[in-house]
């Protein structure tokens, strides 16, 4: 039930933001019109630049399984890997894709579970350092610039709020783990398991500094790309706009409209590229929420071919198809197996 709800929350919020931004008939006239002048050349190119994010994410998880001994075989790895993308995209949350990879990740190596487990906890942990270490670098560089207005400013305080939060999460888990006070936890702390995994595979790929700095420098590549797939749309509405001034925007909407109050971010990215576009690199709010919604197009032809490998796959010792609930209870089982031997 409380799944249900928070999907009619995201739904009814996703639906009022759409409402919101393109329910003005004079924008959208602007908005076909830029439309009819697109040059679409640029929305392949942007297209190419999103095959080059799932290239460098799946050579990221494909680094992090070889340290915990797993090779898979090409066509295995990068079936699971497509279907995560599809799901992340299309499940609410933003990682329910992780649990359908782990589940089919699991069959295929029931030797070892928990290095396959743990190996997706760090490819998510991974790739949040590798974006606030970009967002770090670019607030710092370009923070007068994101701060010409009023409204400019509020989002991007809340960038720095969650910044934050999320360096102040990496740090207390770094300092829970390195100091193994997980222990001292009550077996019934929120989260207790989740730090235990979390411990586990920092003192894995800690040992395994090489492979970690290569897994960091792909999420490196995956982010810039994504922040590249986004301006090549822009430049296909005949959006005005620098490099640096682009990527600078960039975190700010990743970081609000990866918040699950929407689905699948739509509604807020559209919302948040309108205000920091205009704002800041003067681009008319209609090609602003342009660039938004269809970016979010090509990111979702790109994941769709998940959605046909997911149809077709037959993974090792498992039911094709599986509902989400029971891999969820699957890998919940294998998580308190990990805490326990922790």
């Amino acid at each position: 039930m409380k799944k249900i709800l928070v999907t009619v929350f995201q739904l009814a919020v996703t639906i009022a933001l759409l409402y919101w931004v393109y329910h003005d008939p004079n924008r959208r006239t602007q908005m076909a019109e830029a439309l009819r002048h697109a040059r679409y050349s640029w929305v392949v190119i942007g297209i190419f630049a999103y095959v080059i994010v799932e290239i460098a994410a799946a050579f990221r998880w494909h680094v992090l399984l070889k340290v915990q001994g797993i090779h898979l075989r090409f066509w295995r790895l990068s079936g699971l890997f497509l279907i995560g993308m599809f799901y992340n995209q299309f499940l609410p949350g933003g990682t329910g894709g992780d649990i359908i990879k782990s589940y089919y990740l699991l069959k295929e190596t029931p030797d070892k579970k928990a290095g396959a487990l743990l190996a997706v906890v760090f490819d998510r942990i991974i790739g949040l350092v590798a974006l606030v270490a970009i967002t770090g670098t670019l607030i710092s560089l370009r923070y007068d610039f994101l701060s010409q207005t009023t409204e400019t400013r509020q989002l991007l305080w809340i960038l720095l709020v969650v910044l934050g939060v999320s360096i102040a999460g990496l740090l207390t888990t770094f300092v829970i783990t390195g100091f193994k006070l997980f222990h001292s936890l009550p077996l019934r702390f929120p989260g207790r398991e989740k730090l235990i995994e979390i411990s586990a595979a920092y003192h894995l790929y800690a040992r395994h500094w090489r492979a970690t700095l290569v897994a960091f420098g792909s999420s490196i590549v995956a982010h810039l790309a994504t922040f590249a797939t986004f301006l090549s749309v822009a430049y296909s509405l005949r959006a005005n706009v620098k490099i640096l001034d682009f990527f600078a925007v960039m975190p700010i909407e990743r970081t609000i409209s990866a918040m699950p109050i929407s689905f699948a971010g739509i509604g807020w990215r559209e919302k948040v590229l309108q205000i920091m576009l205009n704002g800041v690199c003067g681009v008319p709010e209609a090609t602003a929420i342009l660039v938004g919604s269809l970016s979010f197009l090509v990111i979702l032809i790109c994941c769709l071919p998940g959605a046909v490998v997911y149809f077709f796959y037959k993974p090792s010792g498992a039911v094709a198809h599986v509902k989400l609930r029971e891999m969820e209870k699957e890998i919940a089982v294998l998580e308190h197996g990990i805490s326990e031997t922790e």
